[in-house]
């Protein structure tokens, strides 16, 4: 039932993977997600010492059995973290599933291979990334078209042609991210040729979301065109959901605003508030295009139950008779 290199790859049941989101991917979402069938993801970055990642890790373990990894991210942290030491306690925890993202990993390749992780790199935006990932000996790739939340790279390039050229340029498996929320996505991003898909705004409107449900409300009330991208001016370009400090920071750039100035709004910090407290005016919340097609609040497992049962339907029924109708 939807085998295939992902699947065999990671050990899941279905290739559906929950993208690494700070504050967000802690335990409870991500095992929801393994125990549902797909593959969670825990962040790293909401892990501000060593002993808090050992917890975190410890703690999603004893709440599924499943395959489950961690988001590493390589770019320079704004706080004081040990990357090499990072990686040494996912591997001392038994996790052998290890997505990166920020730059390349090839400079923890080694590191990471000794211990036997299954490398899954992120990928924002452009196939030079996914194929500098192959070269490094990643074992699959994320391609994120501009649809995304969170950084969709520096190309605008949308998931449809992005997806099929990143395909075509490596041989490693692919996940399809940015844009894909339902079945309907998830077909079609197997038709292009991906090995599953990877989803981060669809799980945030999920009961096992760790955001307050003001934040969950504001999702599923949301239109397609609710998002923009901000931070281009410091070369950082986030898809946000409008509210008023994700105006302002357009604002701010226009006029040439500097990297300390932006920080006063786009600080994690405020973003935090955001997400836990449910005061929408606190921060920027990262969020994909999709949010205009999510209406509902289901359980993990209801949406990856509905995702597949639905494309099995939309496969063997709809498009089968599409075809056999001419």
């Amino acid at each position: 039932m939807f085998e295939t290199r992902i699947t065999r790859l990671l050990g899941i049941k279905y290739p559906i993977v929950q993208g690494g989101m700070v504050y967000l991917s802690r335990p409870e979402l991500v095992a929801a997600v393994s125990n549902a069938g797909g593959l969670g993801i825990l962040t790293s970055a909401d892990c501000y010492t060593k002993d808090e990642l050992r917890e975190e890790l410890r703690r999603t373990k004893s709440l599924t059995d499943k395959p489950f990894g961690v988001n590493i991210n390589m770019s320079p942290a704004t706080r004081p973290v040990n990357t090499e030491e990072y990686i040494d306690i996912t591997i001392e925890e038994g996790i052998r599933i290890v997505e990166t993202s920020g730059r390349s990993p090839e400079p923890y390749m080694k590191q990471l291979k000794r211990g036997n992780v299954i490398v899954v790199h992120k990928a924002p935006g452009g196939v030079r990334f996914a194929e500098t990932a192959e070269q490094v000996g990643c074992d699959a790739v994320s391609i994120i078209g501009a649809e995304c939340g969170g950084h969709p790279g520096p190309d605008d390039t949308s998931s449809l042609v992005l997806v099929r050229a990143t395909v075509q340029a490596v041989k490693i498996p692919v996940l399809a991210g940015g844009g894909f929320a339902d079945a309907e996505g998830f077909v079609a991003a197997l038709a292009l040729g991906a090995d599953g898909v990877l989803m981060g705004t669809r799980f945030m409107a999920t009961k096992e979301c760790p955001a307050h449900p003001n934040f969950k409300e504001w999702l599923i009330n949301a239109r397609e065109t609710d998002t923009v991208v901000t931070q281009r001016s410091i070369r950082n370009p986030t898809r946000n959901l409008k509210n008023t400090p994700v105006l302002k920071v357009l604002e701010m750039e226009q006029r040439g605003a500097s990297l300390e100035e932006l920080l006063t709004i786009t600080s994690g910090q405020n973003a935090n508030r955001l997400y836990s407290e449910g005061d929408l005016e606190a921060g920027m919340a990262d969020c994909g295009q999709v949010v205009g097609i999510i209406h509902d609040i289901p359980t993990v497992k209801e949406v990856i139950d509905g995702i597949i049962e639905r494309a099995q339907e939309i496969i063997g029924k709809k498009l089968g008779a599409m075809i056999n109708a001419g």
